[in-house]
């Protein structure tokens, strides 16, 4: 059978451009992974001058659909009958919660919510977890969380939560957005903050939330967590125990308005710099299968020695010419792209 996915529009027109190459690419890691390689013949093709990717493949199970339909830039999926009719597919996504968590916030340097999608979607893809995507509460770690938009992606598949970011207006902005949304929503939840001492040295403040996406999984203790630290990134390691998150999502600092701080060298625009010095410690976070997912700045950083920083801690890159096609240019001064490595075991 013939399938074609219609593409999410986009807000951010150099995004847009790029959304039909991406989940092209996206779509044909999930195929590898998750979808026994079934998907064939993946095209950028017009229909009624509107732009999809059509793709064959024998007719989808429930559970391939299930897949599909979280991917990052998916807006509708029909497949293709006789004379060119297009009959909908029923799309069940993960999400748990309006999808208004992750617009309503605006602010200066917020990544592309789909961008942040599409990554922690190739960071599952990449982890010995990907088949259980569906159905496992896997535990997302941001270590470079800002205000928080990956956290809200994990939230939104129902999954763990994590972050930890070194500025504390950052920190601040999260803790308010997201504890505000949760009483506007009703939703039922359970707050815990305040400062971390350790020797009786205030070394971080940490926002814990726990909270169930409806009343019934409240009765029944379905709830997740958010754990929000506002400290290094290099400290992770004193906050959760070592291979006890499955899946570690960074976007690097772009080396252009933003910059990363490492604690021998203060400000820096390299994001190697941090990757060569924190790498190591997201490794160590990570259980056995899990996986890292990075996107940089490619203009300021080249990819095989953001490859090697990832080797050089232990993780080992998984790769592929469709991983390859995830670059793709942000603005006149940042060309993004994603690497994707697993932790051994």
């Amino acid at each position: 059978m013939r399938y074609a996915m219609l593409i999410l529009p986009s807000a951010n027109r150099v995004y847009a451009e790029s959304s039909v190459g991406l989940t092209g690419a996206e779509l044909e890691i999930f195929s590898d992974t998750v979808l026994g390689g079934e998907l064939g013949d993946i095209t950028a093709d017009e229909i009624a001058g509107v732009p999809y990717i059509t793709f064959e493949s024998a007719e989808l199970d429930e559970r391939a659909a299930r897949y599909l339909a979280n991917l990052s830039s998916i807006y509708a999926l029909f497949a293709v009958e006789g004379g060119g009719l297009l009959r909908p597919v029923p799309l069940i996504r993960l999400d748990r919660f309006d999808d208004d968590l992750i617009t309503i916030p605006k602010y200066a340097g917020k990544t592309n919510e789909q961008f942040t999608k599409l990554l922690l979607n190739a960071t599952v893809m990449g982890s010995a977890f990907a088949g259980a995507m569906l159905d496992r509460r896997l535990v997302v770690l941001d270590p470079l969380a800002g205000r928080g938009t990956t956290l809200h992606q994990a939230m939104m598949y129902g999954y763990d939560a994590y972050g930890v970011d070194r500025d504390q207006k950052d920190y601040e902005a999260y803790s308010a957005f997201v504890q505000r949304w949760l009483k506007e929503k009703r939703i039922k939840h359970r707050t815990e903050s305040g400062p971390v001492r350790r020797n009786g040295k205030v070394v971080g403040r940490r926002l814990q939330i726990t909270l169930a996406a409806t009343k019934e999984a409240h009765k029944a203790g379905d709830t997740q967590r958010i754990d929000m630290i506002n400290a290094d990134t290099t400290r992770t390691l004193e906050f959760w125990k070592p291979r006890s998150v499955d899946l570690v999502v960074a976007d690097a600092p772009y080396g252009v308005q933003h910059g990363s701080r490492t604690a021998d060298r203060g400000l820096t625009r390299d994001p190697l710099d941090l990757l060569r010095v924190a790498a190591p410690v997201w490794a160590d976070v990570l259980r056995p299968g899990g996986a890292l997912g990075l996107s940089w700045n490619t203009n300021v950083a080249d990819r095989a020695d953001a490859a090697a920083a990832l080797e050089d801690a232990g993780l080992r890159l998984v790769d592929s010419d469709a991983h390859r096609r995830l670059a793709h240019r942000v603005d006149q001064a940042i060309r993004r792209d994603i690497l994707v490595a697993r932790k051994p075991g």
